[in-house]
């Protein structure tokens, strides 16, 4: 028989335990080890097996909660604990300190910021993610939290959540999606004062409407909403909208991206009512899957106050932050026009929003197509990059929409992304470095201990090593019995690996771009690896493809039948069913962390991140975070065959130097021991990675940045648009106007270099100032509406500008304008000048997309 509904029964704690409930449930004890510590002492092997507070005070047995009820010491810590997460929860930390410190500079900091995202890798006990961009989401909040910084995240709650992964007897991926019942996770159920649910309502196409329910999620001081279409006042198609992370159609797909946007927004709203928690003055998407809240909150001003739908525009964009992660075009989601107009063009949705305007948010080269990246881009007044070459990449990759601008002047700019210290640091290595039980290198600091001497980090490096093996044993045996095999034939999984072995890592997700077989393009080079006598390595593989991926799931087929032979299995290891819970042993454990995308395809990649924190070393391909932070010694760049055309040539090349790196230079260091057996070369990298790259890695630093250089012009920026009944946005969007009636004529009728003495070329000197004059016939627009700029640079045989320097020109006259510049460079040199938009709400003068040049 099958149950008809599940659902999950809470415990009843005595009195004296009710705090045990505010821990269980607010996920800081996810990255905070004396909360952990405090529920393992109830029961170490039921909380070493569920990994989850909760689900451990529903499983435990009564009666030794109410032996814990009486227990004087059990209870002391108890309120211990429950005083130090308040304390945690209200005191003032950095984010309430640096607003004191910007209160008198003409800037703000946000009261509050709303960030969107498609899915959050809290913790597995809230199974909401798939791969790295969730665990990077829930690892801002974390810094946020942390920093004292106001977030707010928003996205949608999957009842399935993403797969289960088990492999079948010939090697071939396996889903299976677990149901959840959201009333059993940490999570509380946002409600009316009446005691009933709040609903937030989003209209479909043919008088239905779309309602989901809050779930909310404490992720320490933030409060994470997550919306759950699993409601009894849905017709059935729409229950399913949030079934299942990253599954289904365009259909599916496009409601999933429409209920996270816009009635993320409305959630927002309405949680700020019912708690008083202040509304969000930025909305910053992570990624463009939410992109439509920009169309909610133009609805909201459109709805409330006499203005047009570009003056509404101009509110919205000064308030949005727009992160891509998206390196090719391919990975946009992109819907099919005629989608989109069956959603929008009723204009239930978004009244007194045309659906041409929504359309024209979304166009792209292809009139067919709405590009969800365009709209976010269009929507957002700033927009990031996720490291500074996947900036360099965004820029290109986004260039059409700022024709006449070059590639570097593109505003896409760039925050590298940072890992939660606390939640991945082995906690041994935050004790032996000096480090807290809250945040590792929180303010910048590495945390490394000059006391520590070689032989305490190498006896700790082995230790986590060890507990790496006994875990890659366990999970091995398990994976064979699923796979079908009986108990009697493993007993060789009991001596898989060796805890005194070079340890290298690779797990990810598997999409064709990073390469997960490239180890395998020489199997010979690769089993004399593993095999060598005096110096041997053991790898071990994991990760998951997307169930719809084919091409994915072939490439793990072909791992792991490399793996099963009898020959290596001692040596490389493909564990199913990557998470969270998998990743913090290969991250602490492994020696070296290897990652070998096709450049320049990873966005950022933070795992390398993870394991550098807790004393690893990488072996990258210098593409995302790696691309800036290798240094030659802090561990090792592939080289990379640029320039080779073919695929299978360029694996085979970049797959040689891979062999050549691990057989030449990685293992004789690791191997080189000195008489007390300690490879002082190995550690000598290893201090330096934990010294430089511990600060820069830290998600605490990533969400600083954001702080400082996005949500704080944001913030002043929309306060300015907003203020005097939108006086700001008005005036921008009247601005706009002008610029459109008049900026197709705006021409530049000539322009003069002046030296001291009249064609004395011989006065072109480095260093050598010279006047540049320019006529502009400004089509009855302002001079202090533009800015008149003076470009100087090389030239090659095209004549297009290298290396440019710009200086503004003044205006001298009716027309006329002028500068000084001082001659950058020697060689062949060429100038221009151009003619740019100005307006004080404008965050570049390349905005809007719109230059004049001769």
């Amino acid at each position: 028989m099958r149950a008809v509904r599940r659902f999950t029964v809470h415990p009843s704690l005595p009195e004296s335990l009710s705090g045990l409930g505010a821990l269980a449930t607010n996920l800081r004890w996810t990255w905070h080890p004396p909360t952990r510590d405090l529920f393992a002492s109830i029961d170490d092997d039921l909380f070493r097996s569920l990994k989850d507070p909760l689900r451990m005070l529903t499983t435990v047995d009564p009666a030794r909660l109410e032996e814990l009820a009486d227990d004087a010491d059990f209870l002391q810590r108890t309120r211990a604990a429950t005083e130090d997460l308040q304390r945690y929860l209200t005191e003032p930390r950095w984010y309430q300190r640096r607003a004191s410190a910007v209160d008198g500079d003409g800037s703000r900091l946000p009261a509050a910021v709303a960030y969107f995202s498609m899915e959050f890798g809290v913790t597995e006990a809230l199974p909401n993610y798939s791969g790295g961009l969730g665990v990077l989401a829930a690892d801002h909040l974390k810094a946020a939290s942390d920093l004292g910084a106001p977030l707010i995240g928003v996205g949608p709650l999957y009842r399935a959540g993403y797969f289960r992964q088990a492999l079948s007897l010939d090697g071939w991926q396996v889903e299976h999606y677990p149901v959840i019942d959201p009333s059993g996770l940490p999570l509380e159920l946002l409600a009316e004062p009446s005691g009933e649910p709040v609903l937030v309502q989003v209209e479909m196409p043919g008088g239905r409407d779309l309602r989901a329910q809050i779930w909310m999620a404490r992720v320490g001081r933030i409060p994470l909403l997550l919306l759950d279409t699993d409601v009894e006042a849905n017709d059935e198609d729409l229950r399913r909208v949030t079934d299942r992370l990253y599954g289904g159609d365009a259909d599916h797909r496009i409601r999933q991206e429409i209920l996270a946007g816009i009635g993320g927004v409305r959630a927002v709203r309405r949680y700020c009512e019912l708690t008083g928690h202040p509304q969000p003055e930025v909305f910053h998407t992570n990624e463009g899957h939410a992109g439509f809240l920009g169309l909610e909150r133009a609805r909201e001003i459109l709805g409330g106050e006499r203005l047009e739908f570009e003056e509404a525009l101009s509110a919205v964009r000064a308030g949005t932050v727009f992160t891509t992660h998206t390196p090719v075009p391919a990975g946009i989601d992109r819907f099919p026009v005629d989608l989109v107009q069956h959603y929008f063009g009723e204009g239930r949705l978004l009244p007194g929003i045309e659906v041409r305007r929504v359309l024209a948010l979304g166009a792209e080269d292809n009139p067919g197509m709405f590009n969800m990246a365009h709209m976010g881009l269009r929507l957002a007044q700033r927009a990031n990059g996720v490291s500074a070459l996947h900036g360099r990449v965004s820029r290109r990759m986004f260039a059409r929409l700022w024709t006449g601008f070059d590639e570097n002047e593109v505003p896409i700019s760039s925050v590298t992304n940072g890992v939660h210290g606390p939640t991945w640091v082995a906690r041994e290595m935050t004790a032996l470095l000096g480090g807290n039980d809250e945040e590792w290198g929180h303010d910048g600091d590495s945390g490394t201990a000059s006391a520590v001497s070689d032989e305490q980090l190498w006896d700790l490096r082995r230790d986590l090593r060890g507990k790496l093996v006994a875990e890659v044993r366990r999970r091995l045996r398990a994976s064979w019995l699923q796979r079908g095999a009986s108990a009697l034939e493993l007993g060789w999984t009991d001596s898989v690996f060796d805890p005194d072995v070079l340890t290298v890592g690779f797990a990810r997700r598997v999409p064709t771009y990073k390469r997960l077989t490239l180890m395998l393009r020489d199997p010979e080079r690769l089993r004399a690896l593993l095999l060598d006598e005096q110096r041997p390595i053991q790898v071990v593989v994991a990760g998951k493809s997307h169930p719809a991926d084919e091409g994915g799931k072939a490439l793990i087929q072909q791992i792991v039948r490399f793996v099963d032979d009898p020959a290596v299995r001692h040596r490389i290891v493909f564990l199913p069913d990557y998470d969270m819970s998998m990743a913090r042993y290969l991250y602490r454990g492994c020696d070296v962390w290897l990652n070998n995308p096709t450049r320049p395809l990873e966005a950022c990649g933070t795992s390398g991140m993870k394991s550098a924190l807790n004393g690893g070393l990488n072996l990258s391909i210098r593409d995302g975070w790696w691309d800036e932070c290798y240094d030659g010694s802090n561990g090792w760049a592939i080289p990379t065959a640029d320039g080779v055309t073919d695929p299978l040539r360029r694996d085979d090349l970049e797959a040689a130097a891979l062999y050549e790196l691990l057989g030449q230079q990685i293992a004789p260091l690791f191997y080189d021991r000195d008489a007390a057996g300690v490879p002082a070369g190995w550690l000598s990298m290893v201090w330096h990675t934990l010294r430089t790259l511990g600060p820069r890695v830290q998600a605490s630093r990533m969400v600083r940045e954001y702080v400082e250089s996005y949500y704080r012009p944001a913030a002043t920026m929309a306060a300015a648009a907003i203020g005097g009944d939108y006086a700001g946005a008005r005036s921008l969007a009247g601005y706009r106007a002008r610029l459109g009636m008049s900026w197709g004529r705006v021409r530049i009728l000539d322009t003069e270099l002046q030296t001291e003495v009249a064609e004395d070329h011989a006065a072109f000197v480095v260093g050598k100032e010279i006047r540049v004059r320019a006529n502009v016939d400004l089509a009855g627009l302002d001079p202090a509406d533009v800015h008149v700029q003076a470009v100087v640079g090389k030239v090659g045989d095209t004549d297009d500008l290298l290396h440019p320097v710009t200086v503004p020109m003044s205006h001298t006259g009716i027309g006329e304008f002028s500068t000084t510049l001082r001659l950058p460079h020697a060689g062949a040199l060429g100038y221009t000048v151009r003619v740019l938009p100005r307006h004080d709400l404008l965050a570049s003068p390349a905005e809007l997309g719109k230059v004049i040049l001769p």
